[in-house]
């Protein structure tokens, strides 16, 4: 079964991996994203109780 041969396939994986973490992965993370996370906590709205008529 040509399948289970890991000659070919092995060496491309770990090419692959190597690339990824060596090349992409860095260019990847040195990206910001627009819209960065704030410590501000969003205002409370307080609201008021509804007054029910047939109470």
């Amino acid at each position: 079964m040509p399948q289970l041969n890991p000659n070919p396939w092995f060496s491309i994986m770990l090419m692959t991996w190597l690339t990824f973490s060596l090349i992409i992965q860095p260019k990847l993370l040195h990206f910001t994203s627009p819209n960065p996370p704030s410590n501000m906590t969003p205002p409370t709205t307080k609201t008021a109780s509804w007054s029910w008529p047939w109470t």
